[in-house]
């Protein structure tokens, strides 16, 4: 193989860190490594030639250093909490506000579903936590994870405490199972502040929930579609998608988003990551950026087009992709080109912190047209053109296999841990061939 890179990662089997080299291979890029007690491992990275490989990386662009860095002594990725070397000040922070499920999905990077309510982490905790975040970069973005959050009756007051903080995003991760079934629950929590529900959404059918998931699923997630418009929340659908489960329905997915806009506002995909409870065998050629490019093109009929995307430009660009549409008809869109041409405007975590707002979020304000000033019908414009966006995009979390720390410096997903402060999401969901966390107790 040839070498066209070098980086660190970490060894499978034992965690520790090694040597590791980019290289090329029969399907594309490799990330190769060797553990002097373990051996040697390889993995597809980038399926595709070297040419596409490099340019879809950008100019390296400057660092940011965290805000009141907690970690002083640096080894990266297992003292973390963000250190002085890390290259992102953080843009969404992951609270994790319970360990509880009403689920207990054969896929679940947090193995969650045990431990009752002694799993939930208590109001002064959470509150001490937003007083961190708020001393060491805040405001952030806020994602209220779990676990499922949504098993805590005091979600609410945790999203107005957040808002009385001073954070101004509330995103919630869900599998949508008590927004769908309680009435009046997604304008409880739309009264409290949340923006945006980041729905659990892998599949038009039920076959695939069954594997995914463990039971049929797809009417309770209309449902939950349906409640959440009504409650004018803006919706992201997230499919996690396995090799042979349901990356067949990647355009039916896209299709279902489309035809439920304005209040979905776009897809966000994130290919499955072998780390927490995964039942999925982890193939030695995973699913990389440019196959995802290719199933959406493919199974749009070219709508979507592989060239209409490029990497993130706050994070490291091979974590992810990202495209913005204007709506123009039933079956027509505009691609939305960035200030600095093709792919992602954010070059820093707040760019990309404010993006997020904007995009995910349902602009809900109205204007009586008989009273309308020329400045409040620019308004209105600007809001239908708003809400007619439709944002695709995608994260490749790395695990054991294809961790690169280059990649991880420049992490501004991070989880937020009472003992440890801000981790990379990829880091601290980070587990061996046992399935033994690196951070999670």
């Amino acid at each position: 193989m040839i070498t066209i890179g070098k980086t660190k990662s970490v060894c499978p089997e034992c965690m520790k860190v090694v040597p590791a080299k980019k290289c090329i291979g029969e399907d594309g890029i490799y990330l190769v490594k060797e553990c002097n007690a373990h051996g040697k491992f390889q993995t597809l990275i980038w399926e595709g030639n070297v040419t596409d490989y490099l340019s879809w990386g950008r100019e390296n662009l400057s660092a940011e250093t965290p805000v009141n860095p907690k970690v002083k002594e640096k080894s990266c990725p297992d003292n973390c909490g963000l250190c002085e070397e890390h290259e992102r000040k953080g843009c969404c922070m992951i609270l994790e506000v319970t360990k509880r499920c009403n689920m207990h999905c054969p896929v679940c990077f947090a193995s969650a579903g045990e431990g009752g309510e002694k799993g939930d982490i208590s109001i002064s905790e959470i509150e001490k936590q937003y007083d961190f975040l708020m001393a060491h970069g805040g405001p952030f973005n806020i994602q209220l994870s779990g676990g499922e959050p949504t098993m805590r009756d005091d979600l609410p007051e945790i999203i107005h405490m957040g808002r009385k903080k001073g954070f101004t995003f509330f995103q919630l991760n869900t599998n949508g199972i008590r927004l769908a079934r309680e009435d009046g629950y997604a304008r409880k929590l739309k009264k409290a502040g949340l923006n945006t529900v980041f729905l659990q959404f892998d599949s038009v059918t039920d076959q695939v929930y069954e594997t995914l998931r463990g039971q049929a699923m797809m009417e309770l997630k209309k449902k939950a579609i349906l409640n959440c418009s009504e409650a004018e929340l803006g919706i992201a659908l997230v499919p996690v998608i396995a090799p042979g489960v349901n990356d067949m329905q990647v355009g039916d997915i896209l299709k279902f988003g489309l035809d439920h806009m304005p209040f979905v506002r776009g897809v966000h995909f994130q290919p499955i990551s072998y780390f927490g409870r995964c039942s999925q065998k982890r193939p030695t050629n995973p699913i990389t950026i440019p196959k995802m490019l290719r199933l959406m093109e493919e199974q749009t009929e070219g709508l979507m087009k592989i060239e209409d995307f490029a990497g993130g430009g706050a994070e490291n660009p091979y974590c992810s992709f990202h495209a913005s549409y204007l709506r123009k008809g039933e079956r027509e869109l505009k691609l939305l080109e960035k200030k600095s041409g093709k792919g992602c405007c954010c070059t820093t975590s707040d760019d990309s912190r404010q993006y997020v707002e904007n995009q995910w979020s349902y602009s809900t304000k109205n204007y009586d047209e008989g009273e309308m000033t020329q400045t409040d019908a620019l308004d209105e414009f600007l809001i239908r053109i708003h809400n007619e966006t439709f944002a695709v995009s995608g994260m490749i979390f790395q695990d054991a296999w294809n961790l690169d720390l280059d990649r991880l410096k420049r992490c501004y997903i991070c989880e937020v841990d009472s003992d440890y402060g801000m981790v990379p999401f990829c880091a601290y969901n980070l587990t061996n061939l046992k399935g033994t966390y690196l951070y999670r107790k």
